[in-house]
């Protein structure tokens, strides 16, 4: 009776090449939780300006900025689609099964979390607790909402939906014309927004 050996050089290499597929799945989700985290935290700052410069009440100002952190979720996603060549309407029904449900983790993780700190929801723009709490609850937002998007790529969803656009020819004609910021530049802005939101109600607490 003959019996089938798997030879060790297989074995290693089997090994080596799933932990190569798991690192670039967690890799993946890490990207696309930092992508949409982008677009949430964009959203809410704005909304808490306007609505404190509108002089909105608290519940109004925070469904506001829940609003626009999903519309800027979604048009960051739907911006290098439609550079890949999509319509409008194509984009904006791939990024709604994309981005949805994650978006939505973040924006109850978040605000959870900002209820839950003592003073961060009527801090106001000018307060240190404010600008403490904010990265305090993107930050556990980010980390509820990378599962969910681990999962979710792991089955081919979310961001999966995206991906397959990614190595699409160059845009042309009007095409070129449609911004796609780098995620990476956006958290950059977002990070420097926040410092100075800090300095500044800083110094105005010592002032």
């Amino acid at each position: 009776m003959s019996t089938s050996h798997t030879s060790e050089p297989d074995v290693h290499a089997h090994g080596h090449a799933h932990g190569r597929a798991q690192g670039n799945g967690r890799a993946m989700a890490a990207s696309a939780t930092l992508h949409c985290l982008t677009g949430c935290a964009i959203g809410e700052v704005t909304g808490l300006l306007v609505g404190t410069a509108v002089g909105l009440g608290t519940g109004q100002t925070l469904l506001l900025a829940v609003a626009l952190a999903f519309v800027f979720g979604y048009t960051l996603s739907t911006l290098p689609l439609l550079r890949a060549g999509l319509g409008l309407g194509a984009a904006l029904g791939v990024v709604l099964a994309a981005d949805t449900l994650s978006i939505a983790t973040m924006e109850v993780v978040d605000n959870l979390v900002m209820a839950l700190i003592p003073g961060a929801m009527d801090a106001g723009l000018v307060n240190v607790v404010f600008w403490v709490s904010m990265p305090v609850a993107l930050a556990v937002a980010f980390a509820a909402a990378y599962p969910v998007n681990a999962f979710l790529l792991a089955r081919g969803r979310g961001h999966a939906l995206t991906h397959r656009f990614h190595d699409a020819p160059a845009p042309t004609g009007w095409r070129r014309l449609v911004p796609a910021p780098a995620t990476g530049t956006l958290v950059a802005v977002i990070a420097a927004f926040m410092v100075g939101g800090l300095v500044v109600s800083a110094a105005a607490s010592l002032g």
